[in-house]
């Protein structure tokens, strides 16, 4: 198990303070703020403390407050229903006395039904494209020192884009990309614990989607971007330490907001879950972000 894969894992053992109330520590993946994939997979994975017997289907969560990476995060769950077939959970995540996440979840009993699905794209396969932290390298001259070290940083998603962008020398194209995903490590085989960590995997690059036909990145100086809800539905069964292709696009950008949707597939071509997510995108007039 690799270090930065095991520090995942360890942000998902939540401590449990008494039923339905847990306790998540932090970790600094990009910078002074919490990572967005990092509270979603912990929400989850509250919620999921409190249910037995059920997976989830889906997930619809929105961020209200930037986390602080230096403090624990606190994961109140309340129970809004069990039924027979589908039971619902309401997740707050709270820091300093104040709301910085709610979630909503709802499981439901394995069943089988109709199914159908689009197509995978047809893209080359992971074996031979390089890798993000490969790629990053190449950058890193461009990087800013006060930075430097936060990119150049193993991350426990291994990640392989298609036809890579650099965020530090942006050009516009089509709000389109994919790329391949897959743990670092080789993870038991608990499916609530994929299912969180795919939770985590899927705030990675899809806010930056409704960047591309603009040519602005998030590392500018007046570019103003944050995550502000994120949601994710569960189709089949899937392990996150194998080959995940993400397909992203953003059919839309208006009054400062970006609409990113993803599917992700595995390799043999079964989308397994498709994810939508709102992220700011406002230009503002300043010196210096960092």
């Amino acid at each position: 198990m690799s270090n930065v894969m095991q520090e995942v894992l360890d942000l998902l053992d939540l401590e449990t303070i008494e039923h339905g109330i847990y306790r998540g520590s932090s970790r600094n993946f990009f910078g002074k703020n919490v990572f967005g994939g990092q509270v979603l997979g912990q929400a989850l994975m509250a919620a999921c403390r409190t249910v037995e017997d059920r997976l989830p289907h889906s997930m619809h969560g929105y961020f209200l407050r930037a986390g602080d990476v230096k403090a624990p995060i606190v994961y109140q769950v309340e129970n809004i229903r069990d039924g027979k077939s589908f039971c619902t959970r309401n997740v707050k995540g709270i820091q300093h006395g104040e709301n910085i996440f709610l979630m909503s979840a709802s499981f439901a009993v394995k069943e089988e039904g109709l199914e159908h699905q689009v197509p995978m794209p047809e893209v080359e396969g992971p074996e031979g494209v390089p890798s993000e932290h490969d790629l990053r390298k190449l950058v890193a001259p461009m990087i800013p020192e006060k930075i430097r070290a936060v990119f150049e940083r193993e991350r426990p998603i291994e990640i392989r884009p298609i036809d890579p962008v650099n965020p530090f020398a942006p050009v516009k194209k089509d709000p389109r990309r994919a790329h391949w995903m897959r743990a670092q490590s080789r993870l038991p085989d608990d499916p609530l614990l994929h299912m969180c960590i795919l939770a985590f995997a899927s705030d990675f690059a899809l806010m930056g989607t409704a960047m591309l036909p603009h040519g602005v990145s998030f590392t500018q100086a007046n570019m103003q971007s944050a995550s502000l809800d994120h949601a994710l539905w569960f189709h089949r069964d899937f392990r996150v330490d194998e080959w995940l292709l993400y397909e992203m696009d953003a059919p839309n950008a208006s009054a400062s907001r970006g609409m990113n949707f993803g599917r992700i597939f595995r390799q043999d071509g079964t989308l397994v879950a498709t994810v939508a997510q709102e992220g700011l995108m406002r230009l503002r007039e300043v010196s210096e972000k960092y």
